[in-house]
């Protein structure tokens, strides 16, 4: 019955990959002048060290969530790429979150703690979503919280445009925002670390960002215990 659950918040957790394909090309010159920058957002660096920093905090949650060596070993291989999928997530993020500033869009602490309420119930606990959450997105249980105030930024976002993420044209007009907010921030991303671009054969949909996936094949985890 679970599969029925709040269809609407599936329909904006979610990007398809149709949806990516009509994104407008966001690019990056990558240049030399951050040193000691993984990427710039709105004049804003994202350190090597930050970036680092995020990738141990997911694998040291790996390494607490699994029995043994072999078990931590399966989980790094199922990450693999962790590094760029992380720092495109944390520009990807950032770019959300102007596009739902632009947008008028705010997210309440009593609007994260009702979606983590919710989800938790259905995960069967907190544990099991935090293990779900880690598992499927590579989101550590410290980063939980800040996870889901961006799946409602993106639900939010799509009400305010009045985007219908089940069609072409909701998809577009979303992804159109998500462009003029990477314009406005002039995203750009260490070359280390690949190309800030999101076109037809963009493999950005890669990064294990919850509210880009394809909510029309994949339940979150929170649900899929529930069948």
């Amino acid at each position: 019955m679970h599969r029925r659950t709040s269809s609407r918040r599936r329909t904006a957790l979610v990007l398809s990959a149709a949806a990516v394909a009509a994104a407008p090309l966001l690019t990056a010159c990558g240049s030399e002048a951050h040193p000691g920058a993984a990427a710039v957002v709105g004049g804003q660096r994202i350190t090597v060290a930050q970036l680092e920093n995020r990738v141990n905090e997911v694998r040291d949650a790996q390494r607490a969530a699994t029995k043994d060596s072999a078990e931590y070993e399966q989980a790094i291989a199922k990450s693999g790429g962790l590094t760029r999928n992380t720092l495109h997530t944390m520009v990807l993020d950032r770019v959300l979150h102007r596009a739902a500033t632009d947008a008028g869009v705010t997210v309440t602490r009593k609007e994260m703690q009702d979606m983590r309420a919710g989800l938790e119930q259905r995960a069967g606990g907190a544990k099991q979503l935090e293990t779900g959450w880690l598992a499927q997105y590579n989101v550590p249980p410290k980063r939980l919280t800040e996870s889901l105030r961006t799946e409602i930024e993106a639900q939010k976002l799509a009400t305010a445009l009045g985007a219908d993420m089940q069609t072409q044209e909701g998809q577009t007009t979303f992804w159109k925002a998500i462009g003029k907010a990477s314009k406005e921030l002039d995203v750009d991303l260490n070359p280390r670390y690949g190309a800030w671009a999101v076109s037809p054969r963009s493999r950005l949909v890669e990064a294990k960002t919850p509210w880009l996936k394809q909510v029309t094949r994949q339940e979150p985890p929170a649900t899929q215990q529930s069948a």
